[in-house]
């Protein structure tokens, strides 16, 4: 979507605790360059709203009262597709719900403020200004499960030799990152080398996506609990309360979780999981960079190719927001671009052809 930098970005606020839609209309107005047009307390009122004040994002509440917020964003995306941002309940169920949220069609989440702590306000005011901006800025596109698969034909196929525990495959994103790392995780063989991921999400979030990927993907998903051994047909979700780092144990790769202060502001941090792998794999590991907001992993990947890697970065149409990959490609830290859809077959290509014969560190 492109914006007129000199207009502020209009945005409308459903959710049926008024507490809530004064703390996040507060927020949004002390933003110089946005501005609350509407709140609703369901998406009965919602919708009229949207129709009278033709905003540039919506956050919407993943339970409501009179219609769900699931049923009311299908509808939305199906008749008109906008830019929405999700906000969620830090609760088991919330989290669900917003994995499935993200696969209908909405761009981000934030997870509902604290009303009782206001020593983090400003922390969060400025993620959920943040998360406007870019959500407003997000390429809107029907998303659906089987999206993934309907542009897939043949994948080259691995060779044996390859799927020992010798290569790996790194993968870092950010906004709009769930659905670009399910769509190519789908694609993955289930004798394909590890795979590590860092996606910028909270805590009690990336246990669910990381079930939701494993229900749906040929090889086996999990939120990383540190200290694994890094297996083929595996992957490794960083929990979001920590960086995941690649180690080195004899011949074995492990995982390994630490809390240590956050990076470019995120924890799990890209950067921090590509520095690992140029450390411990080297040439030995293949970097993906997808759809993001922000810089987080480009140093890193520039780190990995330094090292020996082979990176590939998601192409500006494809993304929902170019900016992680826009910045690792303006580095120079990517050998190839290419669409999301074509991704899962460039790096099992590329894989094929230069894994013939595990290689050493």
């Amino acid at each position: 979507m492109s914006l007129n930098p000199n207009t502020k970005i209009k945005v409308v606020i459903v959710d049926d605790s008024a507490l809530i839609r004064s703390v996040m209309t507060e927020i949004v107005n002390s933003q110089p360059d946005m501005e609350v047009v509407g709140v609703a307390p369901d998406p009965l009122v919602a919708r009229d709203l949207i129709k009278r004040t033709n905003p540039d994002v919506l956050t919407l509440d993943v339970e409501m009262p009179k219609m769900d917020g699931l049923d009311f964003l299908e509808k939305l995306m199906r008749l008109r597709p906008m830019p929405v941002l999700m906000v969620s309940s830090l609760t088991e169920r919330g989290s669900e719900i917003t994995m499935r949220a993200l696969e209908l069609g909405a761009v981000d989440f934030v997870t509902k403020p604290k009303i009782s702590i206001q020593s983090g306000m400003r922390e969060y005011t400025e993620l959920i200004a943040d998360k406007i901006r870019a959500t407003a800025r997000a390429r809107i596109k029907p998303r659906t499960l089987q999206s993934a698969a309907a542009g897939t034909t043949q994948l080259p196929q691995l060779r044996s030799p390859l799927t020992s525990s010798e290569k790996l495959i790194i993968i870092g994103a950010s906004t709009g990152g769930t659905e670009a790392i399910r769509e190519f995780l789908m694609q993955m063989p289930s004798d394909c080398p590890g795979i590590l991921i860092a996606q910028h999400m909270p805590e009690g979030f990336t246990s669910s996506f990381a079930r939701r990927l494993d229900s749906l993907c040929k090889i086996s998903v999990v939120e990383s609990a540190g200290n694994e051994r890094v297996l083929p047909g595996h992957a490794y979700i960083a929990p979001g309360h920590s960086h995941l780092l690649l180690t080195r144990s004899g011949a074995n790769y492990m995982t390994k979780i630490e809390q240590s202060e956050p990076v470019n502001r995120h924890r799990p941090s890209v950067d921090v999981l590509f520095r690992s792998a140029a450390q411990a794999a080297g040439k030995n590991a293949v970097g993906v960079i997808l759809t993001g907001m922000g810089k987080d992993g480009a140093q890193g990947m520039l780190e990995m190719k330094n090292a020996g890697a082979y990176n590939f970065a998601q192409d500006e149409a494809s993304c929902v927001v170019f900016g992680m990959p826009r910045e690792a490609i303006a580095i120079g830290a990517a050998h190839e671009v290419a669409p999301l859809t074509a991704l899962p077959g460039l790096v099992l290509g590329h894989l094929a052809t230069h894994g013939g014969r595990a290689l050493r560190v």
